[in-house]
């Protein structure tokens, strides 16, 4: 075997160790944000060495100019899927693993219309009466 067979194999073994770790991280994490995330990052990076695999293996101009296409797609795309079908969970009510210590969107989401409140119009919301008391006094010209 020549030497680009073996990195390409290492490749390969690589990027399936890390699908096969996110098929586990799936099967074992006990809600939706937690599994998201163990499945978009280890799936992402696993499917970009073995899609790097199959460019060191062809060792074609026009293949990896494919292959890097795709590792940008799927490196740009995972993350903002994952982030978009979690938040959907969180938001029409998947409940969290009771072992979660914080929750930084509880109360910050208005669901009739479909708003996330800052930390800023949260808090205002919540102690209308302290806004007096931190804003900024208008700017001397």
């Amino acid at each position: 075997m020549a030497m680009t067979e073996w990195i390409a194999a290492l490749l390969l073994l690589a990027g399936s160790l890390l699908m096969l770790l996110a098929a586990l991280g799936a099967l074992r994490m006990p809600d939706l944000l937690m599994r998201m995330h163990a499945t978009t990052k280890a799936g992402a990076l696993g499917s970009g060495l073995i899609m790097l695999a199959v460019a060191v293996y062809f060792a074609n101009a026009e293949v990896w100019a494919r292959v890097l296409a795709i590792i940008a797609f799927i490196m740009l795309t995972a993350p903002v899927a994952a982030h978009m079908i979690g938040r959907a969970g969180y938001f029409v009510g998947v409940p969290l693993w009771g072992r979660i210590l914080r929750d930084d969107l509880k109360g910050r989401y208005d669901p009739e219309h479909h708003t996330l409140a800052s930390p800023e119009e949260f808090a205002e919301r919540r102690h209308p009466e302290d806004r007096r008391q931190h804003q900024k006094p208008p700017h001397n010209r």
